[in-house]
């Protein structure tokens, strides 16, 4: 397995001529890098003008790996080959480097980058990556792969202090200031240079501030983690510096930059720009211990799910039913000790058989959503208020007086449903659990809901029974005693509502709740269908105005498919559901439509109007196509077979474990789309009002398309 890194970009408030001065100093051999013994210069080559200047060397490595590895090994030193190409002209030093030891079993790669930061050309940008790939080692490549790693996460953090330390160097020297490059006939004057060099001197800061906030490549000190200062997302210069790091994400390890940077492009390159917050990335690595394929896999699913439902707008649009406001015994009460907001339950006090019985399960959900959402908003006001990284809240739950009522059979499966979807969409998110005055029925209920609640999460819980919560290691470890609610002896009012048996004149029918629960989870712009290998789904849309625009935005659920546009001047039949009874297709998560009858033929029935689009799995694709005649349009999502190896009949390894991976050639798709006139039409779906898909809470930024659709266009 290919080990990757990526680096956050790093900043240096210096010229890049003072930073490559400081940076020379590592050779031939750098005291503070102990595994660096020596380096010899293989060749160089300067320019006539002196602008460019290319040098490689033969570097002399001593691995901290056990005696018994090197000795199997046979060597005692690791020697790599470094090539530095300097251009004085641009500004820039791009560094090559890769494994001369060994290079038959283990290909080790790595590019640094030192440029002129975009908006400030006294400040210096340095970003790296790097690659290791482990062929054979003798049967340690597992152990060979920690040692690599471990060595080199430790001098990519040495790699801000030696640059640093080489400035302060230069600095008790003396030199603050070393003049541009520039060509030999342009030579400088002694006097324009001794007036350049005091400039650069009162202006330059003489060491990078770690601690600073965000100075990202806006080249503006930031004060807030909102959207508005949030980097762009979406651009080809859109990064993230290691100081926004530390001020708004915390303490991360190298490889842990590393994942969020990379799953980060990946949405990037995926969602066209409809991306989660960066803080909201990181909880779902987190989630999986910063496994990207498998956080990949969770967050694609919940950004679906999120589109779907319209839970982005849940605190604008919804408005809780009056008996939730009056008998829901859950509210916010200021922050814990760590600056979390603090969210109280009395769940002791709440009739949980009243309000399942006079709203459903679906509305409680619906509640608890909003409740989830208005907690990642508070996170983000915390971290503007404490200076600090909040991205999860602490819940204090009070059981005085829960009793068997509260194990009501429908009420516990109302309550499993809820863990479900939030432990799904809202990873990482619970900071703390405090579980106070739990009765001797608390167990009962402990047994029937910690078998769906995660690991992690359950190790975040403190139960306390009785009056235990007021001794040591109790409430005041964690609450400050100013904040204690009144109903645990403390000295603050708490805005909670008290609970209380709900009226039964508020109890509806089981037709009714069935009714209500349905219309809630219905209420979306976006439908689903299921693609199968020789079954596809297809839309008829009727144009009468020539020159309409069809917009559309999808998602691809589940499985590959190739997405079509095709144009027919009659009407095909009324569309046919497909009844399929090994597919087992169900409404409306199952739909399946076919409209193109099979004596049509391509060409004389129908044409294509655009060039057919592969979308892989996890992806969202938004497009729009301008008609040029009025008829029947007809929108396609196909199954995509992956094609066999050209040089035999036989299919390749990777294509049979793709195939394996989608059950029964089954593909999902969620899709919306819409025609509007052309005189109305503004560019592509990211451009409509965020195409009613994107993450008004947990985006960023969305992009807007900036070109023209004069004919016609697809968008990923």
């Amino acid at each position: 397995m290919v080990q990757k890194y990526q680096s956050p970009v790093r900043v240096y408030k210096h010229p890049f001529e003072l930073i490559m001065a400081a940076y020379e100093r590592r050779f031939p051999t750098c005291p503070l890098i102990p595994m660096f013994v020596d380096s010899d210069t293989v060749s160089e080559f300067k320019s006539e003008d002196g602008a460019i200047h290319v040098i490689e060397r033969r570097c002399k490595l001593d691995i901290d790996a056990p005696r018994l590895l090197k000795k199997i090994a046979g060597v005692d030193y690791v020697y790599f080959v470094q090539k530095n190409s300097l251009n004085s002209r641009e500004r820039t030093l791009h560094i090559e480097a890769h494994n001369e030891t060994f290079s038959n079993r283990v290909i080790i790669h790595e590019h640094c980058c030192y440029t002129v930061h975009p908006e400030n050309e006294d400040w210096t940008c340095f970003e790296q990556s790097a690659s290791l790939d482990i062929k054979s080692f003798f049967g340690f490549e597992s152990t060979v792969e920690k040692i690599a790693m471990k060595q080199y996460t430790s001098n990519i953090k040495k790699g801000k202090e030696i640059i640093e330390y080489y400035l302060r160097q230069l600095e008790e020297e003396g030199i603050t200031f070393v003049p541009r490059w520039t060509p030999p006939s342009l030579q400088p004057s002694s006097e324009t240079l001794s007036s350049s060099k005091s400039q650069a001197t009162s202006s330059a800061v003489l060491v990078p501030d770690a601690a600073a906030l965000k100075e990202g490549l806006s080249g503006e000190g930031i004060s807030s983690p909102g959207p508005a200062s949030e980097p762009v997302v979406g651009t080809p210069d859109d990064k993230l510096d290691a100081d926004y790091i530390k001020r708004y994400l915390g303490d991360l390890t190298p490889l842990q930059e590393s994942c969020l940077i990379r799953l980060r492009q990946w949405l990037q390159e995926t969602h066209k720009g409809k991306i989660p917050k960066d803080e909201h990335i990181l909880r779902f690595l987190r989630a999986r211990d910063f496994n990207i394929d498998k956080a990949r896999e969770i967050m694609c699913q919940s950004l679906t799910w999120r589109k779907q439902h319209q839970v982005d707008y849940i605190l604008d649009t919804w408005t809780p039913p009056q008996v939730l406001q009056d008998y829901y015994a859950g509210g916010w009460h200021h922050h814990d000790k760590d600056g979390r907001p603090l969210y109280v339950l009395r769940l002791g006090q709440m009739d949980t058989k009243g309000l399942v019985r006079a709203l459903g399960e679906e509305a409680l959900l619906r509640y608890v959503l909003s409740i989830n959402e208005e907690g990642l908003r508070r996170c983000e006001e915390n971290t503007k208020v404490f200076g600090r990284p909040i991205s999860s809240w602490t819940c204090l739950v009070d059981l005085e007086g829960l009793n068997m009522r509260h194990l009501w059979r429908p009420g516990v499966k109302a309550l499993l449903r809820i863990i479900e979807v939030v432990e799904a969409n809202y990873p990482e998110t619970l900071g703390r659990l405090l579980i106070l005055r739990a009765p001797r029925v608390f167990p009962v209920l402990w047994t029937l809901v910690s078998p769906f609640i995660d690991d992690n999460t359950r190790r975040k819980f403190l139960i306390y029974a009785g009056n235990d919560y007021q001794g040591p290691g109790g409430l005041l470890d964690y609450i400050d005693k100013e904040i204690i609610p009144d109903f645990l002896s403390g000295e603050c009012m708490c805005d909670v509502p008290e609970g209380g048996l709900v009226p039964k004149s508020l109890y509806r029918t089981a037709e009714e709740l069935e009714n209500e629960d349905l219309k809630l989870w219905t209420e979306t712009i976006y439908q689903s269908a299921s693609v199968f290998k020789g079954a596809p789904h297809e839309i008829l849309i009727q144009i009468v105005d020539a020159a309409s625009v069809i917009t559309w935005d999808f998602d691809v659920c589940k499985g590959d498919i190739v997405f079509n546009i095709y144009h027919s001047k009659r009407s095909p039949q009324p569309p046919k559901k497909d009844a399929l009874g090994a597919h087992s297709i169900t409404s409306p998560g199952g739909n399946n439509v076919q409209l193109i009858d099979k004596v049509w033929q391509l060409g004389r029935d129908y044409s294509t109007v655009e060039s057919p689009l592969i979308c892989k799995e996890g992806e969202s694709v938004q497009g729009s196509h301008v008609t040029r005649w009025p008829g029947f349009y007809i929108l396609q999502w196909k199954f995509h077979s992956m094609p066999a190896c050209s040089a035999t009949n036989l299919p390749r390894v990777d294509d049979v474990l793709a195939s394996l991976q989608v059950s029964s050639h089954k593909c999902k798709v969620m899709y919306y789309t819409e025609v509007i006139g052309s005189e109305d039409f503004r560019g592509s779906m990211t451009s409509l009002e965020s195409s009613h898909s994107g993450f008004s809470q947990l985006s960023a930024a969305t992009t807007s398309s900036s070109q023209s659709h004069s004919s016609s266009m697809i968008s990923r």
